[in-house]
């Protein structure tokens, strides 16, 4: 016999879950802003560094599940870095003029990336924006804007080497300096531009926070007709009143930066519908595109998809890809979000956009508080409970009579998560349906019926950086500047064809940054290039060496390096160094303070020599052309890390035949 008490409570928890909450969408009481997309970032920096290193089929899979349309994230936009010779992150990416008098539009992996996107989507949204410069624009001042006239030459040239080089048009610049901005050169930038004929090209500023360019574009004309759109970066979903009040196009034009595992997961879910439901923002942009740099580098998996496996050829295709296909799959840049969107009664929120030609794409989620906590800002507190709700279509989606049904269910006890998986079709029925809502879930209800969860086979298993590796860079036309697998730190290591009595040495890897960069971060004071396994501990690396600066110069060779990204500074490791003055040292640090052994070592300016450094358990040992120049040196606290090769200072400096042997 079933009690009272039973009884009531059981009506109470059936009041809450059986009563349907309406909700209304119609285009009859207008239309809200136009809806410019959804996309990632690659760089901030060097995030796609290890992409490209991919053998085929397995970086075109890749590629695929990011841009190609109907298929995975079927991305609206790509944001690349705008490179600087500067760490800016996890790495630095090389800027198309290391000098002032030098330019090539080949280095680095950003106008690859572009085309193969735009390959896959014509129509995809390219922005560049640049986080440092090289030196020379700042005329040895750390500030990018003290000569805004070269800046925006030096952004603008970029600009224009997209197209003069890889026929790509850029659809943005943006300009983002952490410290602050500087509204004359927003408006010379803009000047600048129109005179090189890309009027078409707009700007985003600040790319960072609200304020204060919002506060400069309300009582600024001229400024406020510089600027095409206002993003920010990690808004939280809010906005501010200013932003609003300047009538400008707002983004959220770099968000997420969180672990992408279902948590990471709901952190997407939750902000790409409530950017625009609590701050009208109505572009969002993933930092990062795809995690594709050494994971135990800041922020390591930070991005829609995992790959980080070259060599194994594993990838993953994480949870933020399929949350992203639930608004890219079924609404373009252009069409319009409906004025009837909002937060849900018991927790979550609901958008709707049309093309204004009948087709109407509705997105909810329901992602609770602990399931979708971004990396930043803080979340407060809110509470979501399941639920019923009806929505009734007004207007231009009365005669509606089915609608496509898409759902994510994340399962967080049982971890049996759901993504991206198509329902029956809802019927509406007098112009109303109805749904029963759990939390954690996404669901799209839509018109478009061209919706696709893509697959491929699945890639090779997950497998460790080989034990034995060699390169000798022995590559006469390489489709890429930097050498697989090397992720730069601090300077720029780049293929090099030595026509200067190469000897054996044609073709080298050469560092070629001769000054520090103007930058945000903290770029250390030598050069530094990681690569291998960071749980490596016992190793020889081996690598033969050519410094360019007499007396002055120096390069290393490194086993265990704990550190790299924006904490490169403080790297600890074991660094074998070589200098031009005839002299060696070993260090326990990339700065050089705790010194383990030092001597002479017979080396000097333009003239090759092989360094070999053996890491044993708690001893080190050291060789120069075959001939030991100390044993057992004692190795203090690291105890694993990636090896290294680098230059003492910025510097002209050669590697060649580099092999890694671990025990």
């Amino acid at each position: 016999m079933i009690s009272k008490i039973g009884v009531a409570v059981a009506f109470f928890m059936c009041f809450d879950l059986c009563i349907s909450e309406i909700y209304v969408l119609d285009d009859e009481v207008g239309l809200g802003r136009v809806f410019d997309g959804i996309g990632g970032l690659s760089g901030g920096g060097a995030t796609s560094r290890l992409l490209v290193d991919y053998a085929e089929p397995y970086r075109s899979q890749i590629l695929d599940y990011l841009f190609k349309p109907q298929f995975g994230a079927s991305l609206h936009i790509l944001k690349v870095e705008i490179g600087g010779d500067a760490q800016t992150t996890d790495g630095t990416e090389p800027s198309h003029m290391h000098y002032e008098s030098d330019t090539n539009f080949f280095r680095g992996y950003e106008w690859w990336l572009m085309k193969e996107a735009k390959k896959r989507n014509p129509n995809i949204t390219l922005i560049g924006l640049p986080w440092a410069f090289p030196g020379w624009v700042g005329r040895g001042k750390n500030w990018p804007y003290e000569f805004p006239d070269i800046t925006a030459s030096y952004v603008v040239s970029w600009v224009v080497g997209a197209k003069q080089y890889h026929d790509l048009d850029i659809d943005y610049v943006g300009i983002w300096n952490e410290r602050s901005f500087d509204s004359n050169y927003i408006k010379l930038l803009r000047y600048t531009l129109d005179k090189s004929g890309l009027e078409r090209v707009r700007i985003i500023a600040s790319d960072n926070l609200w304020e204060p360019i919002t506060y400069s574009v309300l009582v600024d004309r001229e400024l406020a007709n510089a600027v095409d759109v206002i993003g920010a970066h990690y808004p939280g979903t809010t906005t501010i009143a200013e932003a609003l009040k300047s009538q400008k196009t707002l983004w959220s034009s770099e968000d997420y930066s969180t672990f992408n595992d279902p948590v990471g997961g709901g952190c997407w879910a939750r902000i790409l519908n409530q950017n625009y439901v609590n701050g009208h923002m109505t572009a969002t942009i993933s930092w990062n595109l795809v995690a594709s740099y050494y994971e135990d580098l800041p922020f390591g998996r930070d991005g829609l998809m995992t790959a980080e496996e070259p060599w194994s050829g594993n990838y993953v295709v994480e949870s933020p890809i399929w949350i992203t296909a639930h608004t890219t799959q079924f609404s373009q840049p252009g069409w319009t979000y409906l004025k009837t969107v909002g937060h849900l009664t018991h927790g979550g929120s609901y958008v709707a956009l049309t093309d204004s030609e009948g087709n109407l794409t509705v997105v909810i989620e329901t992602m609770t508080h602990d399931h979708s906590v971004c990396i930043r800002p803080p979340l407060p507190a809110f509470s979501v409970t399941p639920q019923n709700v009806s929505f009734k279509l007004n207007g231009s989606f009365a005669s509606i009579r089915e609608l496509q049904l898409w759902q994510s269910k994340f399962d967080f006890k049982r971890q049996k998560h759901v993504f991206f998986k198509k329902l029956s079709p809802i019927k509406i029925s007098n112009g109303s349906f109805s749904l029963s809502l759990d939390v954690d879930e996404v669901y799209t209800l839509t018109t478009i019926n061209t919706g696709q969860k893509g697959s491929y086979p699945d890639p090779p298993p997950s497998a460790p950086f080989p034990k034995i590796y060699k390169d000798d860079f022995n590559i006469a036309n390489p489709p890429f500047s930097e050498a697989p697998y090397f992720a730069d730190q601090t300077g720029v290591f780049e293929y090099n064809m030595n026509l200067t009595d190469p000897g054996p040495h044609v073709f080298t890897l050469r560092q070629v940054v001769t000054q520090m960069p103007v930058t945000w971060t903290m770029d250390a004071d030598q050069t530094i290039s990681v690569i291998g396994d960071y749980n490596w501990q016992n190793l020889t690396v081996t690598c033969d060496v050519f410094m360019e600066s007499v007396k002055t110069g120096g390069v290393f060779i490194a086993a265990r390096v704990d550190k790299g990204g924006q904490d490169v500074r403080g790297a600890k490791g074991v660094f074998f160094w070589v200098f031009a003055d005839g002299s060696y040292k070993v260090t326990n640090d990339l700065v050089g303070s705790t010194v383990l052994a030092k001597g002479l070592s017979g080396t000097g300016a333009y003239s090759w020599y092989t360094l070999s450094l053996t890491v044993q358990g708690q001893y080190a040992t050291g060789m120069v052309n075959g001939e030991q120049l100390w044993k057992n040196d004692v190795v203090l606290g690291q105890n694993n890390g990636w090896a290294a090769i680098g230059t003492n200072s910025f510097e002209l400096a050669q590697f060649d035949n580099f092999v890694i042997e671990v025990k």
